[in-house]
């Protein structure tokens, strides 16, 4: 396929795509480059082996898998054109995200109720590395709200419908990567760590 056929519009929306993709794929790399550092660290004396995550971080992997399912059907609501369902979908899927955020913090502090702190003498290279990972995903969760709220405001300017759907489906797509990233850095940190 030749990148630079088709009209002005059509090469801007793979630009689009082209573009997200690359961010996605610098994100991969940025956590392997993470877990392939706690892997490496596992062998160190000082690793903890016996940790379970807390219930909390569990809880938030149904809320983010749970978020993913409300996008899709946001999105079907569209194609069919029901304008209020994927209003109320959007919504839930944000209230979703909120959520996820409020049950990571919670997991945090789960961590420091059982004696674990990020810095400072209660602290360990296990725990910090699970605080740093979480963290960096909450941040990337953070991004897809806001990539969320656009595609909210732009719904109700009603710039999307049934064959418009450009920025819902980047947004969906990074919204999707962020979970699938939650479930493996969730199993890899209770099954790894």
């Amino acid at each position: 396929m030749d990148l630079t056929e088709g009209t002005i519009q059509e090469k801007n929306d793979r630009a689009k795509r082209m573009m997200l993709w690359f961010g996605i794929i610098s994100l991969i790399m940025s956590f392997a480059g993470l877990t392939s550092a706690v892997l490496v660290s596992r062998k160190r004396e000082d690793w903890m082996h016996n940790f379970e995550m807390p219930n909390a971080f569990l809880i938030s992997c149904v809320l983010i898998i749970v978020s993913s399912l409300t996008f899709i059907l946001a999105k079907r609501a569209l194609k069919s054109g029901n304008r209020s369902l994927t209003t109320m979908l959007l919504l839930v899927t944000f209230g979703l995200g909120i959520a996820f955020i409020y049950s990571q913090f919670y997991g945090f502090g789960e961590i420091v109720a059982s004696g674990y702190n990020f810095t400072g003498p209660t602290s360990n290279v296990t725990m910090s590395f699970i605080y740093v990972i979480a963290f960096v995903h909450i941040l990337h969760v953070i991004a897809g709200l806001i990539s969320l709220l656009v595609v909210i405001y732009n719904h109700f300017k009603q710039k999307y419908n049934a064959t418009e759907m450009l920025g819902m489906n980047l947004s969906a797509t990074f919204w999707h990567f962020i979970d699938i990233l939650w479930l493996f850095l969730f199993l890899f940190l209770t099954y790894l760590v």
